[in-house]
């Protein structure tokens, strides 16, 4: 049991630029809303709100990427990253290593 949870449960995803990317979007959506929420809400206008949401926008967009990327090659608290299996598994290592009988 706790081979299946270490193999599926604790499995980390590979860090790679487009993933960075994508993560950088949505959360942008996520954060920029709340920023023209809350400019709404103390300014009372929703063109002033609107304002600083699009200059906010593109600063933290472009720091949140630079800052994902710096984290992605620091190793602290990093588990190893294992290869993951193909999606066609005819000569995949994993595939070769069960059928040998040699485990991990």
């Amino acid at each position: 049991m706790y081979r299946l949870y270490s193999t599926i449960i604790r499995r980390k995803a590979i860090s790679t630029y487009k993933r960075s990317l994508a993560k950088t979007l949505s959360w942008r959506i996520i954060a920029t809303s709340d920023t023209f929420l809350i400019s709404w809400i103390i300014t009372g206008t929703w063109q002033l709100a609107g304002a600083i949401a699009s200059i906010e926008v593109m600063t933290k967009m472009a720091l949140y990427y630079f800052h994902e990327r710096a984290w992605a090659k620091i190793g602290w608290e990093r588990d190893p990253q294992e290869e993951h299996t193909k999606i066609f598994p005819f000569n995949d290592k994993k595939i070769r290593r069960i059928k040998n009988g040699s485990g991990r």
